[in-house]
């Protein structure tokens, strides 16, 4: 009896995501609206956002219920990649090889990995793009993003999300994976070398705002106060010893904000 209450604890356990209800963007800076055009609307596929920031400044990419914001400035490069999910891989190379000659001279590049078709954006942004089935039911979207932290830094950053967000995680070989919603992940891998920090940033939504918020509050962590239902900190800490252990920057959004649940125009059939 207690084996079987053991089981069904655990199969309970594993429909947990916790607080953080999805991971919505990741926002990186770059320098050319329309270079930003050609990779991630003609090359990968994904849809312009129709509503949102139709500018020159700044471009909003859908890809199924997840974005990327891309607004002009120094361009920004993540420290490590991004997971996709896009509906048609032979679509896919198609597309990235039509614009290869656009994009001669920027650190834009691509190759077939097999399991996955790796792409760098015309800044060295790295993607890895996967088919249908790779992640669950998804059929586009970001499953995951990956960072590269500091060695011994894994154990920390899980306790962080668990403690701070009552999300979900794990560390297996020197990498933390924290549930960031349905099928979601953020990991957060283990290296020698990890680049300098550069403003990039993540955004995603909780269901539980004043928690985290008065946690991150009263130890200083705070870096941009609530506005829009909002707030933003960048240090993640070990929660053991108050230690700094990751820099980057969150966007951490209520269920009360606008864009929560906003449906985004995705091009193509089935919808998504």
């Amino acid at each position: 009896m207690q084996t079987l209450t053991a089981k069904g604890n655990a199969a309970a356990a594993a429909e947990d995501i916790g607080n953080i209800v999805s991971l919505e963007h990741v926002n990186v800076r770059i320098d050319d609206q329309s270079l930003a055009t050609l990779f991630y609307i003609v090359g990968l596929g994904f849809t312009r956002d129709p509503y949102m920031n139709v500018g020159l400044t700044n471009i909003w990419v859908n890809i199924g219920e997840q974005q990327f914001h891309l607004p002009t400035g120094k361009p920004q490069v993540l420290r490590g990649h991004t997971g996709l999910v896009v509906p048609d891989i032979a679509a896919l190379k198609e597309r990235l090889t039509s614009i290869e000659e656009q994009l001669k001279g920027t650190r834009f590049a691509w190759s077939d990995k097999g399991e996955y078709v790796e792409a760098f954006s015309p800044w060295g942004n790295a993607y890895r793009c996967y088919a249908p089935g790779a992640f669950g039911a998804m059929k586009l979207g970001v499953p995951y993003v990956e960072l590269s932290v500091p060695r011994g830094s894994a154990a920390a950053i899980a306790r962080f999300y668990e403690r701070v967000f009552e999300a979900p995680g794990a560390v297996d070989d020197g990498v933390a994976s924290v549930q960031v919603g349905v099928g979601q992940t953020l990991r957060f891998r283990e290296s020698e070398q990890v680049p300098d920090y550069d403003g990039h940033h993540i955004a995603v939504y909780i269901a539980n705002f004043s928690g985290p918020y008065a946690y991150l509050e009263e130890r200083g962590l705070i870096t941009e106060g609530i506005r829009n239902h909002q707030f933003r900190f960048q240090d993640i800490v070990d929660p053991d010893s108050g230690t700094p252990v990751f820099v980057l920057e969150h966007e951490v959004r209520s269920s009360r904000h606008p864009g929560f649940r906003r449906p985004l125009v995705n091009r193509g059939e089935p919808p998504f």
